[in-house]
């Protein structure tokens, strides 16, 4: 099997589930069922990495320091781009290297999701035009007025109008199992969240 490789973008002020939760999927997941499977990455769809601006440790909001396992001019070629959120975005927003990056790795990406805020970066590098999306409750008016083409959907968990966005926090593991279904079918996804002890 290839794997997809899997980057995940972390920055100051970035919310700890919004990107551990789909670590947490994406790397537990296996085209083989049982625990003994999580013992090598034989059969895991996914190859999953962190990238930040450098490699530079990232805190996120609560204090957490992670270090990066790429900073942008080293990362490898990604085929799923996940951008969470959390306070940072806003910083972001007006940060013309990342939201460069963001535009330039998602051109190239075979797939687009974003977490909670994270949506504000999508819509801002113009990958929601015309599409449906959601974001953080605490977010949608901010989310429709970055790209008023956008048609913001609230009360869901997440949202696949060909790039996928997730309501805020908790909501991208949802999203992220959702990814394993489509990369390697829904028995690894249900699978998978059977082994986390998630209910679907």
């Amino acid at each position: 099997m290839t794997r997809w490789r899997a980057g995940i973008l972390i920055f100051d002020d970035v919310e700890v589930l919004d990107f551990a939760g789909p670590y947490e999927v994406l790397s537990r997941a296996r085209t083989e069922p049982g625990v003994a499977s999580r013992r090598s990455d034989e059969h895991a769809p996914f190859q999953v990495f962190t990238v930040a601006r450098s490699r530079e440790p990232v805190r996120a909001v609560g204090g957490l320091q992670v270090i990066p396992d790429h900073g942008f001019a080293d990362a490898p070629a990604i085929d799923l781009l996940v951008v969470p959120g959390g306070f940072g975005t806003r910083t972001l927003l007006d940060d013309a290297e990342v939201c460069g990056w963001i535009g330039r790795t998602a051109a190239a990406a075979r797939m687009v999701a974003s977490v909670c805020t994270g949506s504000l970066l999508l819509a801002k590098v113009g990958l929601l035009r015309g599409k449906r999306a959601t974001t953080h409750w605490g977010a949608l008016e901010l989310l429709g007025s970055i790209d008023p083409t956008i048609r913001v959907e609230q009360g869901g968990r997440f949202v696949d109008d060909g790039v996928l966005t997730s309501a805020g926090i908790s909501a991208g593991i949802d999203l992220a199992l959702a990814l394993v279904e489509r990369v390697a079918g829904k028995p690894a996804a249900d699978e998978t969240a059977h082994y986390m002890e998630y209910r679907r």
